[in-house]
């Protein structure tokens, strides 16, 4: 019999609690029981395997991201939504690096598959901030691309420390947030 309070969404958010903490590659089966204080055979009642829970992870991770998103981009539009999007990624993989590194690679298994959902929750806030710029409807999947690999490819080298010059951080990224703001702008 389970243990009770543990479930498969207990055992999810004290994998992703680790993965911030020791990086995704370190998280264990081993690790979540000890830290759950339950043996590693009692998880398997809960999760799969390995890349179950880590899939689980990553379904989490995108349904957090999306979900700040939306709520960072309520009433904003055009540079504002922008600037907003782009906080909001930046923040949430530096405050959770590893389980944001379950995101990447994934393939749904489907449009019920929860990474699939948590994706199109991405996305959806993706073609907002977009919203507010001229773009050609022919180019939304470009333009998502782009403000997709601008804000995790910042991000993701900033929470791993690769950002060693003595230039102010914060400063680049305004400055990448106008690049991309005018680049919109001047897209049509």
């Amino acid at each position: 019999m389970p243990r009770a309070g543990l479930d498969p969404a207990a055992v999810t958010a004290a994998a992703a609690g680790l993965a911030d903490e020791i990086g995704l590659a370190n998280v264990t089966m081993g690790l979540v029981a000890e830290r759950l204080g339950v043996r590693t055979p009692s998880l398997y009642k809960h999760v799969a395997s390995q890349a179950d829970l880590n899939r689980r992870i990553a379904a989490l991770a995108l349904v957090e991201v999306g979900d700040a998103l939306r709520d960072a981009l309520q009433g904003k539009s055009g540079r504002d939504a922008l600037a907003a999007a782009a906080h909001t990624l930046r923040t949430y993989v530096v405050q959770h690096p590893g389980r944001y590194s379950a995101t990447l690679p994934l393939n749904p298994q489907g449009p019920d598959d929860p990474i699939a959902i948590g994706g199109a929750r991405v996305l959806d806030s993706l073609a907002a901030v977009l919203a507010g710029y001229d773009i050609d409807k022919a180019d939304t999947v470009h333009a998502m691309r782009l403000l997709r690999s601008l804000f995790h490819g910042f991000a993701t080298i900033e929470a791993a420390g690769g950002f060693e010059m003595d230039t102010d951080v914060d400063k680049s990224f305004e400055w990448l947030i106008d690049f991309v703001d005018r680049g919109l702008k001047t897209e049509a």
